[in-house]
């Protein structure tokens, strides 16, 4: 028994690796370690909580962690007052693509409190600096949010809402040539179709689709790369 014990950590550690080199991408062993920590505290409060829902580590690791860093090559450049993750839930992809970009100054907006909480002890466990956690839903006219107006050069978002109201959402905080990420599965098309149908007027154009797969069930993913036009 205590040999299991000993031996599990590893086995996530390699899963961890191995789902990374699947996605191309490579993290220092020290962010691997910190995403395991984070991994365990998920599982951890998922029990009581129902955070993500119900699945085996090798899903919640794929669906979830894996699924976070494919914004990573995205990342090139995020100037101040840095990227900003709505509906952060469990810190999906904010909090996962500040452990691998540890230079990245990150915003996780999240309404609900069971979440936070479990966001909160994440940072305070990991002793990350630069995230911030905001309990609120992003609206125009909350206060906390005043002065975002026109700043925030990445938004980014997963499972959501869809492309026209996260875009609508954003743009009064967008700054010009900001850019808004959005993660889709199956329904992208559909989605895109309908934005361009229902929002004609949009100050957003689709400048980048970055299409991908999970590499352990090679369930297909596309990064819609949204940038603001500045003269509009």
């Amino acid at each position: 028994m205590p040999a299991r014990q000993r031996s599990a950590p590893m086995a996530m550690l390699e899963q961890f690796r191995e789902g990374l080199a699947g996605l191309g991408l490579s993290l220092a062993p020290a962010q691997i370690a910190q995403l395991d920590i984070y991994f365990q505290e998920l599982k951890k409060w998922n029990r009581r909580f129902n955070l993500v829902g119900q699945a085996d580590d090798r899903q919640l690791l794929e669906t979830h962690f894996l699924d976070s860093l494919t914004l990573l090559p995205l990342l090139d450049s995020c100037p101040e007052p840095g990227l900003v993750d709505v509906g952060s839930g469990a810190g999906f992809p904010g909090l996962v693509l500040k452990i691998a970009r540890p230079d990245l100054l990150v915003t996780l907006v999240e309404p609900r409190q069971k979440r936070t909480a479990f966001l909160r002890q994440v940072i305070r466990a990991l002793g990350l600096q630069g995230v911030t956690v905001r309990e609120s839903r992003l609206e125009k006219a909350a206060p906390e949010f005043a002065g975002w107006q026109e700043t925030i050069p990445i938004f980014t978002s997963r499972a959501f809402t869809s492309i026209g109201d996260f875009l609508d959402l954003c743009a009064p905080f967008s700054a010009p040539d900001g850019r808004v990420i959005c993660m889709k599965g199956r329904k992208a098309e559909e989605e895109l179709a309908e934005w361009r149908d229902l929002h004609p007027a949009s100050p957003f154009i689709l400048s980048r689709t970055v299409t991908t797969a999970l590499p352990f069930s090679g369930s297909p993913r596309k990064l819609l790369v949204f940038t603001k036009q500045g003269d509009r």
